[in-house]
């Protein structure tokens, strides 16, 4: 298959780092709005769970499912491939990991929340699976978001970079 030039791959670069930024930025902002905000009305509530919403929707979503649509690209129509180097298997597979623990569970419970306080309102503040999702969503969000720039450290220090095929280890 024919392969990507150094223009086409910089312009892959590009898009990816945005993607990359939308990701990264769309959930520190969900952690700072959780820590952050303290809404004292069922409304007011109601407006951080639906902000909170609005970022996972426009901004995360897009983000996560862009990068992982660019590294396929790169995967195909460039020399990194998708297993040729230890670095990039890890960060396939922390990226689909991620990608689909937000699908079936940080999704689900920013988005039940929104319904809950939608309907609850004030209620809400001591309603169970509200305060539970909650609590889900404080914990597996930073621990998301660190993977994330994980990844990030991994992308830029490249660790388990492939051996030289003409290194050889001597013996004594």
């Amino acid at each position: 298959m024919k392969k990507s030039g150094s223009t086409g791959i910089d312009w892959l670069k590009v898009i990816h780092l945005i993607l990359v930024s939308m990701w990264v930025g769309g959930g520190i902002s969900l952690v700072l709005v959780f820590w952050l905000a303290h809404p004292s009305t069922g409304d007011e509530l109601y407006g951080v769970n639906l902000s909170m919403k609005i970022i996972d929707d426009f901004i995360i979503i897009p983000g996560a499912l862009g990068s992982v649509f660019i590294g396929i690209v790169y995967g195909i129509w460039t020399k990194w491939g998708f297993f040729r180097h230890r670095w990039i298997t890890v960060k396939w597979i922390l990226t689909m990991l991620q990608v689909l623990f937000g699908t079936f569970f940080l999704g689900p419970w920013l988005n039940g929340n929104v319904a809950i306080a939608d309907k609850l309102r004030g209620e809400a503040f001591t309603n169970p699976q509200f305060l539970y999702n909650q609590q889900m969503n404080a914990i597996f969000g930073i621990l998301q978001v660190t993977l994330l720039l994980v990844v990030i450290w991994i992308s830029v220090f490249k660790p388990w970079k492939q051996r030289k095929a003409n290194t050889k280890e001597h013996t004594i």
